[in-house]
């Protein structure tokens, strides 16, 4: 598999999973023809898309995407805040019931965000059995996953940072529980870590850091010492190989 990074960021976040023989969308946070850029305009090998929730900056592409015929895969929360005329290409699913999708079996899963009724993903791809989670927008995971490959997981801001931006005014106050109740700070995400089995993980991705509140060196470094994995920040246009069982 390969993991393609379109955007990962407040700005808007969207990521291409690629497989012989198909792709899926993660989220679709930016504009629709940035989409079509990184598919070389050809939409033909997408499956789906699977939405995390209804904010701009991970829904901006979805009516655009159904528009081409692209079935985008939501909780009930998240569809009905969503404004589409295409309305048979959003596909409501229920947290904790797996489908099944072409040669994908998506096992959607709560988080814990400010909005309807966000939700994670448990990816597995039938030829290989290659597992991937992928966890963003969410102050706190519930669950533990075993058997777990790639773990493509928000990493937002870093308390000391966030603190410090506070005292010195770069950010305000009245911001602070806003980022304390909606997203992964880094310790967060390393207790996270701790808590699952990580016996066969082979790389963990970090996605959607906080422009004035992240360190990119200091988190890789902190959660590569902590999980002896391989670890990276996901970037705009980056490719990450996810070689477990390479093509």
């Amino acid at each position: 598999m390969k993991l393609k990074v379109i955007g990962s960021s407040s700005k808007g976040n969207c990521y291409i999973l690629e497989t012989p023989t198909g792709s899926l969308l993660l989220d679709a946070g930016v504009p629709f023809k940035e989409i079509q850029k990184a598919l070389d305009f050809n939409l033909s090998r997408v499956r789906g898309c699977l939405v995390t929730h209804e904010h701009q900056d991970h829904a901006k592409a979805v009516k655009e995407l159904t528009f081409s015929g692209i079935d985008c895969y939501m909780s009930m929360g998240t569809l009905k805040t969503v404004e589409t005329l295409n309305t048979h290409r959003l596909m409501p699913v229920i947290s904790g019931m797996s489908f099944d999708l072409d040669d994908f079996i998506i096992l959607p899963f709560d988080t814990q965000h400010d909005c309807a009724q966000p939700l994670g993903y448990l990816i597995a791809y039938k030829p290989t059995g290659e597992k991937l989670l992928f966890a963003t927008d969410t102050y706190y995971i519930r669950y533990r996953f075993n058997g777990l490959n790639y773990i493509l997981v928000e990493c937002n801001y870093c308390r000391d940072i966030l603190e410090e931006n506070i005292q010195t005014g770069r950010v305000p106050e009245s911001l602070k529980n806003r980022l304390l109740e909606s997203h992964f700070s880094m310790d967060n995400v390393k207790d996270f870590l701790r808590a699952n089995d990580l016996t066969r993980v082979r790389k963990i991705v970090l996605i959607h850091l906080s422009d004035g509140n992240s360190d990119a060196a200091r988190m890789v470094s902190e959660i590569r010492d902590l999980t002896r994995k391989e670890v990276e920040v996901a970037e705009p246009g980056k490719e990450i190989e996810l070689a477990l069982c390479p093509f």
